[in-house]
């Protein structure tokens, strides 16, 4: 039987630290070192957040550039990972009978990408994207991350990217800013609930008081964490291995779940 693999929810913050050597992605590059390497990827990011649940079924997926404004060199930045239709096809048995689409357009889009060429930077493990579907409600999320935590002990690495925080309209953009109050409070208070399992105020988020609607404007980038500790295992043990605050208004906290 394969090593039983963690779930790890990724702040993935500015597409350019795909580029860059701080804090952060040091954090992601040691995670890589520390954890056994995995069969394959099952990857949640923000950015693939359409109407319906989608797998990519692609052999080789794309490096998708999904942003604008950013250096050339940005945009030059290829990930090659292969994909793994036959995991594509095991997320949709767990799932049945929802009706989950296999994808040949979509590939790894930032959200995915800009983390995992710091945590396996061969781009050696095979990666498979799994949509956000946008329709449905933040329990629905949380219940397909509990489907799919049995492939966690097939070896597959569940890997949610977003932000726990995530406030475009309140970035300190260009210049330096400490963190907002209301946004590390929202994240205290998400630790501390991701530590205690109490899940249930995680997925009613919008009952966290008045910080959560500054933290979470948008769902797109909070939903994948739900996938994450959906996929919580008794016993598993909670870390938060890369944290911070950019901009004042963007949460890079990573939590792992095993």
């Amino acid at each position: 039987m394969a090593e039983t693999l963690p779930a790890i929810f990724f702040g993935h913050g500015n597409p350019m630290n795909a580029l860059m050597d701080n804090g952060y992605t040091k954090g992601w590059r040691r995670i890589g070192e520390q954890t056994p390497t995995p069969k394959a990827i099952l990857a949640i990011s923000a950015h693939w957040y359409v109407p319906g649940t989608r797998v990519t079924i692609s052999t080789a997926p794309k490096t998708i550039h999904d942003f604008g404004g950013f250096p050339q060199e940005l945009y030059e930045v290829q990930y090659p990972a292969p994909g793994d239709p036959r995991l594509a096809r095991r997320v949709q048995e767990l799932l049945a009978p929802l009706s989950v689409a296999l994808d040949d357009d979509w590939g790894l889009d930032h959200g995915t990408w800009s983390i995992l060429r710091h945590v396996y930077p061969q781009a050696d493990v095979p990666v498979v994207q799994l949509s956000i579907d946008r329709m449905r409600p933040a329990s629905f999320h949380y219940e397909i991350g509990q489907r799919l935590a049995d492939l966690r002990e097939e070896g597959i690495l569940i890997a949610g990217s977003g932000n726990l925080v995530h406030n475009l309209g309140a970035y300190a953009w260009g210049r330096p800013a400490e963190p907002y109050d209301w946004a590390m409070r929202f994240e205290s208070a998400a630790k501390e609930r991701i530590l205690a399992g109490d899940d249930k105020s995680l997925i009613h988020y919008e009952t966290l008081g008045p910080d959560a609607g500054l933290a979470i404007p948008t769902p797109d980038h909070y939903l994948p964490l739900l996938y994450v500790i959906g996929a919580r295992r008794p016993g598993d043990s909670i870390t938060f291995p890369v944290e911070g605050i950019e901009g004042g208004s963007i949460s890079m906290l990573a939590a792992q779940l095993g």
